[in-house]
């Protein structure tokens, strides 16, 4: 067999991180986890979790703790293995599935992400496109009605095209190095969009402080929290929370293998409960304020707005609005690096190992993803695209089962690092030709359990849990299947 044929699962990217690259800490996994939850998404949930469901704030504050602890305590798992042995997690994934079986099983990872960083890029576009707006509309307020912009093509105008085009080439710019130049982006952000928060919250408080902390105040709820009652709407928060966060799980391997030692990890992980508190109080004070602008009657929030977005469009200020919309910029480009760019980055490379890297990789995720960016209004929103999204991400959770089982329970946290690039019959992961037909049996079982949850009327109550229940008859199933 040829020299080249042996090392053909080799790249740069994907063999052991250098201990000196080992760099972050708690602090970065900190802002690691701020920019996850600092989208306009993550900012609508917390908010509608509280002010429009009518729970019980104790219930949606303990459920939101208990979701954030679940991802703390899966994360730690699935993130040790990389930080410890240097690798990212569809590397990881070869000990588990062999070679052609992460190859092939890790692209869905690739799949659902780069589907979202399309979407995302188009709502991200839009953001854009309304800055372009304002501009022209302070400049000529009957510029915007010239024909040129009342010309559409794919349910978008001159603007829009220039908004969408212009994101596209910026987030290549600025995500195409990888996860070591990212980190300064990751905490440019956090810090950025906190310090938002943190004026529009004084923009709110000082307007009028009496009144903003007695609406604030009246609209927490503890009233009944022991009740039984309480019992589903706390597992269904949880539930919530958990799924909010449960893409960025499967792939967190691909940054904690850049943090220090096991202490940073654990660490840096716990700071999810504190972001999720912090950004939680900003997103409610802030939504309440400014539903006391907007509303004659103070203390109705019975259709309060909870989308930053939709927030900014009615007030009638366009400094406050462009600074506003600045702020969503930087939280929304910043999750859909971490959520879905750099997880493209790894799982595109170990498909095509001797063919990218981190730049050529960084095009190819960018030409795919202004192109469903592009069909994202026309087709994809009409067809229902996110369901079959939802169903390939099924296979999180029984992937995420399948590495855990495997390297703690079967494999006794054993690992043979030259094993993992080797395609030699005679090496540890080279199963079935490179595939684990045990592991694969288990990965599906676990795969029809958590997309029934999607696909069958009856189990959609339980479409929260899907990853759970995924993740643990896999895990199930591998056990009893491969434990000697």
């Amino acid at each position: 067999m040829a020299n080249s044929d042996k090392n053909e699962l080799i790249n740069w990217e994907l063999v052991a991180t250098n201990p000196s690259d080992k760099s972050w800490n708690w602090k970065d996994l900190f802002c690691y986890w701020g920019v996850n939850i600092q989208s306009v998404i993550g900012f609508s949930l917390i908010a509608s979790l509280y002010l429009i469901y009518q729970l019980n704030t104790t219930v949606v504050f303990l459920g939101c703790i208990l979701g954030s602890i679940l991802v703390w305590f899966f994360c730690n798992l699935i993130g040790k293995p990389s930080q410890i042995h240097g690798i990212p997690f569809v590397v990881l994934l070869r000990t588990s599935l062999g070679f052609r079986g992460a190859k092939y099983f890790g692209a869905l990872r690739f799949l659902v992400g780069i589907f979202m960083f399309g979407i995302q890029t188009y709502f991200l576009s839009k953001t854009f496109s309304y800055l372009i707006r304002i501009l022209f509309f302070s400049i000529d307020n009957e510029f915007l009605n010239k024909d040129i912009f009342l010309i559409f093509l794919s349910g978008l105008n001159i603007i829009d095209w220039f908004s969408i085009i212009i994101t596209i080439i910026l987030q290549t710019y600025f995500f195409r190095y990888g996860v070591v130049y990212s980190k300064k982006i990751i905490k440019l952000s956090a810090i950025t969009v906190y310090s938002g928060l943190i004026l529009f919250f004084l923009i709110v408080f000082l307007s009028d402080i009496k009144l903003t902390i007695n609406v604030f105040l009246e609209s927490l709820n503890f009233r009944g929290f022991l009740s039984s009652q309480n019992t589903i709407p706390l597992l269904t928060v949880a539930g919530t929370v958990f799924a909010y966060f449960s893409i960025v799980i499967l792939s967190f391997g691909d940054f904690s293998k850049y943090v220090k030692n096991e202490k940073e990890l654990s660490r840096g992980n716990l700071s999810i409960l504190i972001n999720l508190v912090i950004f939680s109080f900003f997103a409610v004070f802030i939504t309440i304020g400014s539903d006391i602008f907007l509303k004659d009657d103070a203390n109705s929030i019975v259709k309060i707005l909870t989308n930053p977005t939709d927030i900014i469009g009615k007030f009638n200020n366009i400094q406050l609005t462009v600074i506003a919309l600045l702020f969503i910029i930087f939280a929304s480009a910043s999750t859909n690096l971490v959520a879905n760019f750099i997880p493209c980055q790894f799982t595109l490379i170990n498909f095509f190992p001797k063919k990218l890297n981190l730049q050529s990789s960084s095009y190819v995720i960018s030409i795919l993803g202004l192109l469903i960016g592009i069909l994202w209004l026309p087709l994809f929103s009409q067809i229902g695209i996110l369901a079959f999204v939802d169903t390939f991400g099924s296979f999180f959770g029984p992937l995420f089962g399948l590495m855990i089982t495997d390297y703690y329970l079967v494999k006794n946290k054993e690992l043979v690092s030259k094993d993992i690039y080797s395609i030699e019959k005679n090496s540890t992961y080279y199963y079935s030709n490179g595939w684990h037909l045990k592991a694969i049996y288990c990965l599906i079982l676990g795969f029809v359990f958590a997309a029934s949850t999607i696909w069958n009327y009856n189990l959609m109550y339980l479409q929260s849990f899907s990853w759970i229940i995924g993740a643990f008859i896999t895990s199930l199933t591998y056990y009893l299947l491969a434990k000697k």
